[in-house]
């Protein structure tokens, strides 16, 4: 035995001067990495060119749209569609309907996601009953009304082509939640007993220790929060008139149901000028600007947030 042992340390690769032992990688963990790092550039690859040839085309000409030279860089470059788009009054109102609904909905969402963590990060001798909302919350995510009773209740409560009707009925996630439970339950007790000997009260506890502790979670909830409402497009489908549509439910219709007859002469003419493609693309383009431009600032906290709220206490 002690012969085998010996042998296998033989064979085993020596640390160099000053390297420590756990960076050591057999030849396997040295495949595996460069196959790892082969497979997620594909996948990143397949997530970036779609959208930059979509970026291509809102940069090239009419003639080299039609004549299908673009491919991965743009041909003859020119800003005409973003100058048309910038234009169209139908596109900002679109793009103002979705800052309204993203002004509204976020500090809602984060505040009722709060304080419905907040109780139910409690043990069970704090908070009697705290396993039978926990479980009436999580089988929200599997079972659901329908899009129909909540249409009924959207035209019952009137909120009807409204931007409430696009906040009120995703005012809570119960994913993101559960997130910020987790990341409460592992704040340690002693913070508390502490702040309540000191004369805190609940209130006061949230909302100026557990808050300020749970930065890099919360930041996460509020990437995520904003990716639902930027990107939903069927609720301000089904809820809003094409008028007040939000940008992504705008941008769907322009792509599968463009109406030129609702042109007027002069834009019908211009647009006879340029490429639809471009045209679409443009919007496109402008519409993911703002979401992209926020994102850099929150993926910092991403995944410190999604590790340290995915550990159970």
């Amino acid at each position: 035995m002690s012969v085998q042992v010996i042998e296998k340390s033989k064979r085993a690769p020596k640390p160099r001067e000053n390297e420590p032992i756990h960076q050591i990688q057999t030849n396997g963990q040295r495949v595996f990495a460069v196959a790892n790092y082969f497979l997620l550039t594909l996948a990143a690859l397949a997530c970036v060119l779609p959208f930059w040839y979509i970026v291509c085309l809102s940069f090239s000409s009419n003639g080299a749209v039609i004549s299908g030279q673009v491919r991965f860089w743009p041909k003859e470059f020119t800003f005409e569609a973003y100058t048309y788009v910038m234009e169209r009054p139908t596109f900002w109102n679109a793009l103002v309907v979705t800052l309204q609904r993203i002004a509204l909905g976020l500090p809602i969402n984060l505040f009722l996601v709060i304080c419905s963590a907040y109780p139910l990060s409690k043990a069970s001798y704090r908070f009697h009953g705290r396993g039978v909302y926990v479980w009436y919350f999580f089988l929200t995510m599997l079972f659901n009304g329908g899009m129909i009773p909540t249409y009924l209740v959207v035209v019952q409560l009137g909120l009807l082509d409204s931007v409430w009707a696009l906040v009120l009925p995703t005012s809570i996630n119960v994913f993101n939640m559960l997130l910020l439970l987790s990341f409460f339950r592992q704040i340690p007790g002693d913070i508390e007993d502490a702040a309540f000997i000191d004369g805190a009260g609940h209130w006061r506890l949230l909302w100026q220790i557990y808050v300020p502790i749970s930065v890099p979670v919360i930041a996460t909830v509020t990437l995520f929060t904003l990716v639902q409402h930027w990107n939903s497009w069927f609720d301000g489908l089904i809820y809003m008139q094409p008028e007040n549509y939000p940008l992504q439910t705008y941008l769907r219709s322009i792509i599968y149901n463009f109406d030129f007859s609702k042109l007027t002469p002069e834009e019908q003419a211009r647009l006879a000028q340029m490429n639809v493609r471009s045209v679409k693309s443009a919007q496109m383009v402008m519409g993911a600007i703002p979401i992209l431009a926020v994102y850099p600032f929150l993926q910092k906290y991403f995944v410190s947030g999604i590790t340290l709220g995915s550990v159970k206490g």
